[in-house]
């Protein structure tokens, strides 16, 4: 006969730990064996941080300089931003998609897509230039050689920047995308200091550029020298064929190319319609709520990566972003909705006046961003790339059409009620079709 074993007890000093305590340990153990999270929450810290060391060098920047130039400068970076996104081809996204799987190939896969990023990162920058005239006449001050000259190499480190986060990534180095962010953002800070010490009406681009050159060499020499060679030293096996990695490089690119049109556009927009002053409001508010829809990229980053460990996961893993990100988001909304007036104050009171109700209707439409981000990720990890690029486009369509046309009417608030619109208007048929896209994983037996 067999005999009954007595369940087993819990230690009685866990029973008496408070659950606020109990809570945060098991959140601690969770985020230490689940790279899933852990490596999401640290690329998310490091956005948060960057945006926290951003906004201390715009509130700098905002007591030397004048509105105007604030406005162009910050339209001249996000054109910087726009033209490194379309010149890396989308290639950060492929180094997430296949440095896991690379193994003895991963140097000749990162410095390949280093080759090509930043090569065509500069011809873009080349041809913006010689098109500035139509394109932005209000940057026409970026035609003088030397400004040319550092808008081209910031073009074209920023996109070696993009990269080097895509292959740190892939590698599970998260932590690593927190330090390099936090050392551009510091050298950047007292790169400023120096040049408004200087009096040079272009101190904001130029110590931006400077820190950007300081962050590469440092970054990549831990990168190349101690990161690629210990992950090739796991031997994973070899990269996909030429031909599927150009194919599936194409397909994302293409879909790509309209989510960084509907992020990076929008300043040139406000600029060319509005003016310099306006722009200059809008970007601060744009700076504080972008952090949040970068947090959904980077969660969706971190997903793909482990997708490609573990295909068969996708499910759980998809749903376990996207319960554990709204509860972290929503709390973060709020906060922010709150304190928007006194955010924004920060820079002074021009821009709480004129920006916090564009800051709270950008913040409100993180939440439906989400969405729409991990639907985008989940059909990019299962190469269903003609799906991820209908939604790109559906999302660039709306948002660039509503905010040229709400623009001149409600000012720089039109923006944010153009991506809470095209937003939701995206979650509403995902949210009905969750279960058809994103499935839930099996029940185990007991």
């Amino acid at each position: 006969m067999a005999t009954r074993t007595a369940p087993a007890r819990l230690p009685q000093q866990s029973l008496c730990r408070p659950y606020p305590t109990i809570l945060r340990a098991r959140l601690r153990s969770a985020l230490a064996t689940e790279p899933l999270l852990r490596n999401g929450h640290v690329l998310t810290i490091s956005s948060v941080l960057t945006a926290g060391l951003g906004a201390v060098f715009w509130l700098l920047a905002t007591s030397w300089y004048s509105a105007d130039t604030v406005g162009r400068s910050y339209a001249a970076l996000g054109t910087v931003a726009l033209l490194a996104g379309i010149g890396q081809l989308n290639l950060d996204d492929l180094l997430v998609r296949f440095v896991p799987v690379a193994g003895r190939r991963t140097r000749r896969l990162v410095l390949h897509c280093y080759a090509v990023g930043a090569l065509c990162s500069a011809l873009a920058a080349l041809l913006f230039l010689l098109l500035l005239p139509e394109l932005a006449p209000n940057l026409g001050f970026l035609r003088h050689p030397a400004l040319a000259a550092c808008f081209v190499a910031a073009t074209a480190g920023y996109a070696l920047f993009v990269l080097q986060d895509g292959a740190l990534t892939g590698l599970r180095r998260a932590n690593w995308v927190l330090g390099e962010n936090a050392l551009f953002a510091v050298v950047k800070t007292g790169l400023l200091v120096g040049c408004a010490a200087w009096a040079l009406d272009s101190g904001i681009l130029l110590s931006w550029t400077g820190a950007l050159i300081t962050s590469l060499l440092v970054t990549n020499y831990f990168l190349l020298k101690r990161a690629v060679p210990v992950h090739q030293g796991g031997d994973r096996g070899g990269t996909a064929p030429p031909q599927r990695l150009v194919g599936y490089a194409a397909a994302d690119y293409f879909g790509a190319i309209f989510r960084m049109a509907a992020y990076d556009l929008m300043p040139l927009l406000v600029l060319n319609i509005l003016g310099a002053a306006p722009s200059a409001y809008f970007s601060l508010a744009w700076v504080i709520a972008y952090t949040l829809y970068q947090a959904a990229y980077n969660m969706g980053s971190s997903l793909i990566v482990e997708a490609v460990r573990e295909p068969g996961r996708l499910g759980e893993h998809g749903r376990r972003v996207l319960r554990h990100t709204t509860l972290v988001l929503t709390a973060v909304i709020l906060a922010v909705e709150v304190a928007a007036p006194w955010l924004l104050g920060l820079f002074g009171p021009d821009y709480a006046a004129h920006g916090t109700g564009v800051l709270r209707l950008l913040v409100l439409a993180a939440l439906p961003n989400l969405l729409v981000s991990v639907a985008i990720d989940v059909a990019r990890a299962r190469r269903r790339l003609v799906w991820a690029i209908v939604l790109q486009l559906a999302l660039c369509a709306m948002v660039l059409t509503l905010g040229v046309l709400l623009l001149p009417v409600l000012g720089i608030a039109g923006v944010g009620v153009a991506w809470l619109v095209a937003e939701g208007a995206l979650c509403v048929p995902l949210l009905a079709t969750l279960p058809r896209w994103l499935p839930a994983p099996a029940r185990r037996s007991q």
